[in-house]
């Protein structure tokens, strides 16, 4: 872990202030073909590459684009095409289509056998219908999550949902994993979902920012693919950074290969894991003791600080949550948590927060507390400042483009185009969120509490989860 001292951020903004003017964030993206090399040009969500094909089969691929930071993805044609775990023919358990009525044998120990894709196709369609038939739409499961393919029709997740609401309606999911709770706790701070949102741009951030926080975040490892086709410009934004000498913090446990791309460019402190919030209180109760915080701001453009500021001071259960309590919990030292409110409030910070944080117990409290404290440095919407929690992922800050987008197929009948936003697809007769799966299957017909709504668990007796359809009956699940 590297200790933050004032002589080591002095020394990197005035690096900032001389740093050169940057260059264009975007890879070249019109590169001529006699510089491209040869091959077969294609895109995936690892960007354009080349594909050598020989004899008809892939033999290697590469990237198309000039990149500054080379995606080690991208060379991952073959392995991909050909590993042994990927299944070629339709597979179904012996004990289940000798008697799909009444399955023998037991999953996970009885053999696959190969069957058509016809034979497939009406066992599947079978089944199906009579589940349907006799339980109703609510017992088929088809939240199918899975990763987005590139291209206009080949999402499986929609085009199962479409073909579910064909068949008149299915249990669906929501929400997703990446975002989960934070998804649902920010349209209630910030009036906007705010994860998939458009960011401040890189080249704002590399004009005004002076202090730039990757908070949780690994962007040299998870700015390799996109939701559709990359064209690496989020890692070359990282690159165009570590040349600028503006002053980056990484806050992480784990010692990532974001902070080993910075090398001596990055200040990296390690808190123990889970103990965000609390370090992120620590911080604001700096700023609040020693008068840094921004109350015009607060006044004019927040409600309910108040309330917050008087459990920060303790005032309701008789913890004050002081730099010496967050040092406790967090194991990074109080005049750390002192300076880095004084770094924080003295100049143009982006917070910059990755998904990862809020994937706990708890978790919406993380991106709740990253908003809450850029309330109070006063600066969101000042060039450069603020937050954003999607820089890390699909080249989030990379200037919104004018030109059109080729609408996808829709997971509803008459829909629109399902482009983007799984967390919002609707349509199903009941949904319960993605992560809760499991007490869904072990609770059928429970209610349960989910944002502030009461809802109930339907009795799932099929799960379709994309191409893997699973059979449940009630008593003992067969596949």
């Amino acid at each position: 872990m590297t200790d933050i001292t004032r002589r080591g951020f002095l020394k990197g903004s005035s690096m900032a202030a001389g740093a050169l003017a940057f260059t264009s964030l975007t890879p070249l993206s019109a590169v001529a073909a006699s510089k491209r090399g040869s091959g077969v040009l294609t895109a995936g969500r690892m960007g354009p590459m080349l594909c050598e094909v020989k004899d008809g089969k892939l033999v290697a691929s590469k990237n198309a684009l000039a990149q500054t930071v080379p995606n080690s993805l991208q060379t991952t044609g073959p392995d991909q095409v050909y590993t042994k775990a990927r299944i070629k023919y339709p597979m179904v358990r012996k004990g289940y289509l000798d008697n799909p009525a009444a399955p023998s044998g037991e999953r996970g120990k009885d053999e696959y056998v190969r069957v058509s894709w016809d034979d497939a196709y009406k066992l599947i369609h079978e089944q199906h219908m009579r589940i349907r038939q006799a339980n109703g739409p609510e017992s088929i499961f088809a939240g199918s999550y899975g990763w987005r393919s590139s291209g206009v029709l080949h999402k499986a997740q929609t085009l199962l949902q479409r073909y579910m609401s064909m068949a008149g309606g299915y249990s669906g999911h929501l929400g997703d994993y990446s975002t989960g709770a934070a998804q649902v706790i920010m349209p209630h701070v910030m009036g906007s979902i705010e994860v998939y949102e458009q960011q401040t741009t890189h080249p704002m951030v590399l004009e005004h920012s002076d202090v730039v926080v990757l908070w949780g975040m690994n962007p040299l490892n998870t700015l390799k693919i996109a939701w559709s086709s990359t064209d690496c410009s989020g890692l070359e934004f990282f690159h165009q950074l570590k040349k600028s000498g503006k002053t980056v913090i990484a806050i992480d446990p784990m010692r990532s290969e974001t902070i080993d791309f910075f090398e001596d460019k990055i200040q990296w402190i390690a808190p123990r894991p889970m103990t965000d919030v609390a370090m992120l209180m620590g911080i604001a109760h700096t700023l609040v003791k020693n008068g840094k915080h921004d109350k015009a701001f607060l006044d004019k453009y927040t409600t309910g600080y108040d309330q917050f500021e008087a459990y920060l001071l303790g005032k309701e259960d008789g913890v004050e949550k002081t730099s010496e309590w967050a040092a406790d919990i967090t194991g990074v030292p109080a005049k750390q948590i002192e300076l880095l409110a004084e770094i924080f409030s003295s100049n143009r910070t982006m917070l910059m927060a990755g998904w990862g944080i809020q994937r706990q117990q708890f978790g919406e409290q993380r991106h709740w507390m990253i908003a809450t404290l850029a309330a109070m440095l006063g600066q969101i919407g000042l060039p450069g400042g603020g937050f954003g929690f999607s820089y890390h992922y699909s080249n989030g800050g990379n200037p919104t483009r004018d030109a059109g987008v080729l609408p996808a197929i829709s997971a509803s009948i008459g829909g629109g185009s399902s482009a983007g936003n799984d967390w919002a697809v609707s349509g199903a007769v009941n949904s319960f969120p993605v992560a809760r799966i499991v007490e869904a299957l072990e609770n059928p017909g429970q209610k349960y509490q989910h944002n502030g709504h009461e809802k109930t668990f339907p009795e799932i007796k099929m799960i379709w989860w994309l191409a893997v359809l699973t059979l449940l009956t009630t008593k003992t699940p067969t596949v």
